[in-house]
């Protein structure tokens, strides 16, 4: 039997393994997944030509040629693609938390942004390399969100009825 401690730390989490609604159409999930890495990488590409064109000296840089963020672009977004219908298994308010989880996963990722930085890499291409992060984050949570949100229980679906949303608002 859990300890009132856990309890309360489950309930603060919004953790519920018994959600009400059903998880993301799976298939939903691929297609949000590719287009958000899409428009990820064609983000980050952007990103990095206007680095360059803000700062000459960035021409060449290592961080900002394709190859380089492309790799960590497609890992971190076929992660929260992952993620993101676990997440809405396992609590009652999948977007709130999904929410939360995408804001820490950012914060830890700028910092070797700040690593790099305070070793002497020039703060500007830093800077344009955390804009790259808070753009992946943005589109990443949205478009997985938005394409394929959480559907209503099975009881609750209403013959005729268009499929919507279920419990899609974060507080």
């Amino acid at each position: 039997m859990p300890s009132p401690a856990v309890d309360r730390a489950m309930e603060l989490a919004r953790i519920d393994l018994s959600p009400r609604h059903r998880p993301p159409n799976l298939a939903a999930v691929a297609i949000a997944t590719v287009a958000s890495l899409v428009l990820c990488l064609l983000a980050d590409w952007l990103l990095a030509k206007l680095a360059v064109a803000v700062f000459p000296a960035d021409k060449g840089y290592v961080h900002f040629q394709f190859s380089d963020y492309a790799k960590l672009t497609t890992i971190g977004v076929i992660i929260a693609g992952i993620a993101w219908p676990i997440v809405a298994r396992v609590t009652s308010d999948p977007r709130w938390v999904f929410f939360r989880l995408a804001i820490l996963v950012t914060i830890v990722l700028l910092l070797p942004d700040l690593y790099i930085w305070r070793n002497g890499q020039p703060w500007h291409a830093v800077l344009f390399l955390a804009f790259m992060h808070l753009a992946i984050a943005l589109i990443t949570y949205n478009i997985l969100v938005r394409v394929a949100p959480v559907r209503e229980p099975a009881g609750d679906a209403r013959p005729g009825a268009a499929s919507h949303e279920y419990g899609g608002r974060h507080r």
